[in-house]
């Protein structure tokens, strides 16, 4: 069926930022798909909006921003695949009101970040960055001091999501008494306890971890209010996003002994590129370790995560098929031998569904399979049509009110 495609494959544009996995460029040149342009760099709102002006599938990762003003540019853009955990690089509302899937990997990533998390924890808990530090200067520091076993300890999840539930069941697995917060409920993993408030968890925990989405709620979550509920010479660990921690405020509490160290790859402000001079109030503080967002980044998380998103934008771009999306609702279908099918997405008002069948009807062309979802905003129907009349039915389609997008599929 990939093969019987209603556009010549080579006129499909498709670009990918920010060194995107070769696996997924690979996939879609495998396909007949040769009009592929990979860069290694992100692009700033300018460029983007003058390249994206025949581009038909965009893939980015987290850097790359897509704004409302990219996207009234992207005038035959069909979907967005971001390479990475979340979305909030792209302007989901205005993607929505245009039609355009975004995709994600939400689940790629999770044993490269739960690993991580664990890794520091041992560091932190055995003080080794100032030891690390005192054997590179050349001074000899064999001492237990401040020193212990992550065995026994409470680890202390803020977020009880993806990550968060497999790095419990790692932390069990170190002999750690497990306890989390979440807004919402969740079933517990192994023996992990659920707390009634986030106060709850950072009061007993020796190690807080944070596993939270980029949100108004989440802004400054960790502040200087909260720090002062932190179990004394706790140890926290922020693998989330920049602008969970209030970084000053955490600077202080690291100065005054309150916490006894920390672990930070994520911050307000990051770089744009590599080589670029990186500045942090958490610099030179004893006991710390600072990466540069590199909590997901293994080859194999990225192969994951490339095999993940690259199957999405495929599946949809082949068959109509939206699972994954943040924007079109999910649709599932099976294909129809003896058929052409047409995609129609269209504003989520009463009677569309019904003037699509009514104009096909108006004019005799046999349904041989039909398929609507809905979210708040817009409606996707996807309809396969006999093949005689499939082209007179596009052009019906198209003339139907509040629609968004119409495209032949095959």
């Amino acid at each position: 069926m990939s093969k019987a495609t209603s556009y010549p494959k080579d006129k499909i544009k498709i670009l990918f930022l920010e060194n995107i996995s070769d696996r997924a460029v690979q996939r879609f040149k495998d396909d007949g798909y040769s009009n592929v342009t990979k860069l290694t760099r992100a692009m700033p709102e300018e460029e983007l909006i003058e390249a994206i002006k025949d581009v038909h599938l965009l893939g980015i990762r987290s850097k790359t921003q897509v704004t409302p003003a990219v996207l009234a540019a992207a005038e035959k853009l069909m979907a967005i695949g971001c390479f990475c955990i979340g979305v909030n690089q792209v302007n989901l509302k205005e993607a929505t009101r245009r039609g355009i899937v975004v995709f994600n990997a939400p689940y790629s990533n999770t044993r490269s970040v739960a690993e991580l998390v664990i890794a520091l924890a041992v560091m932190l808990i055995r003080r080794i960055p100032d030891k690390n530090k005192a054997a590179h200067e050349g001074i000899w520091m064999k001492e237990s001091k401040g020193s212990f076993e992550l065995r026994g300890k409470t680890l202390g999840i803020i977020g009880y999501g993806n990550i968060g539930a497999q790095l419990s069941v790692l932390a069990e697995a170190f002999g750690m008494r497990v306890i989390f917060y979440d807004i919402e409920t969740k079933l517990p993993l192994g023996n992990a306890v659920a707390c009634k408030s986030l106060k709850d968890v950072v009061s007993q925990a020796d190690v807080v971890s944070l596993h939270v989405p980029e949100t108004a709620q989440t802004k400054n979550l960790i502040n200087k209010n909260n720090l002062k509920y932190f179990k004394k010479g706790s140890i926290l660990i922020n693998y989330a996003r920049g602008q969970v921690v209030d970084l000053p405020a955490l600077a202080k509490a690291l100065e005054a002994g309150d916490l006894s160290g920390a672990a930070i790859d994520v911050y307000p402000w990051e770089p744009e590129k590599n080589g670029d001079k990186f500045e942090t109030p958490l610099q030179g503080l004893p006991n710390v370790i600072l990466t540069p967002h590199i909590g997901g980044s293994t080859e194999e998380a990225q192969q994951n995560i490339g095999d993940d998103v690259s199957a999405k934008l495929f599946n949809y771009l082949e068959s109509g098929v939206t699972n994954g999306s943040h924007t079109v609702p999910a649709l599932s279908l099976p294909l129809i031998e003896g058929a052409h099918r047409i995609l129609h997405i269209h504003n989520n008002v009463p009677g569309v569904l019904s003037a699509i069948n009514s104009q096909l009807a108006e004019h005799h062309i046999n349904i041989v399979g039909q398929y609507l979802t809905t979210n708040d905003s817009i409606g996707y129907v996807v309809l396969d049509v006999d093949k005689q009349l499939s082209s007179q039915a596009l052009d019906l389609l198209k003339g139907v009110k509040e629609t968004i997008k119409v495209r032949m599929l095959y």
